[in-house]
């Protein structure tokens, strides 16, 4: 996996194709990664004290490797090589 936290990368596949993002971390063994405000999904989380209201979140979840392409620096996406 070429892809790296920190990384400047698009979307090339899914709900969320055309966006760009910074990778914020990176699951080698899964070939997942995180990328900020990408595949956002409502999470419900229970109250934890008494009186107090249960809320809905929204998180990024993780989006696979093959369906996102790294941004060079003219901003243009560009292919990783496989073995380099």
């Amino acid at each position: 996996m070429k892809i790296k936290k920190g990384d400047n990368v698009i979307v090339i596949a899914g709900k969320d194709k055309g966006t760009t993002g910074k990778v914020s971390e990176a699951f080698p063994r899964e070939e997942k990664v995180l990328i900020a405000g990408v595949n956002m999904r409502k999470k419900h989380q229970k109250a934890r004290k008494t009186g107090e209201k249960g809320q809905i979140l929204d998180q990024a979840f993780p989006i696979h490797v093959s369906n996102v392409m790294l941004v060079g620096k003219d901003g243009k996406r560009t292919r990783s090589r496989k073995n380099a």
